[in-house]
């Protein structure tokens, strides 16, 4: 039997943090169902989840440990995932992703509340 790592996250927080997955699942193509935590995943997959890991750092300005829990890891995978993710970004293509990314998040995270009606 696996046990999942489960750190106590916020709503709010595992919300952001599945608008990172989302976001990066539609710029790269990699379907977010297969890029949730748990089992092992297809390498693409894996760095899928890790531009979302870093993606939320950068861009919510979390620290490492709120990273991982967010997404369900321990503080060491979310620190491997931003350092993979920051070492990528030598490369032009994934830096100029990753800048769109993070004004997109920041635009929306940013934007007055919207409040729905009852």
């Amino acid at each position: 039997m696996e046990d999942l790592y489960r750190a106590p996250a916020s709503g709010g927080d595992r919300l952001r943090a599945g608008l990172a997955l989302q976001m990066v699942g539609v710029a790269t193509g990699v379907p977010v169902d297969g890029v949730g935590s748990g089992a092992r995943r297809s390498g693409q997959a894996c760095r899928a989840r890790w531009l979302a890991m870093y993606l939320a750092h950068v861009a919510f300005g979390w620290p490492i440990e709120r990273v991982g829990h967010a997404f369900g890891m321990n503080r060491a995978t979310a620190a491997q995932a931003c350092r993979w993710a920051e070492d990528e970004r030598d490369r032009p293509w994934l830096d100029e992703l990753m800048n769109r990314l993070e004004r997109c998040v920041r635009e929306l995270v940013d934007a007055p509340r919207c409040e729905l009606p009852a």
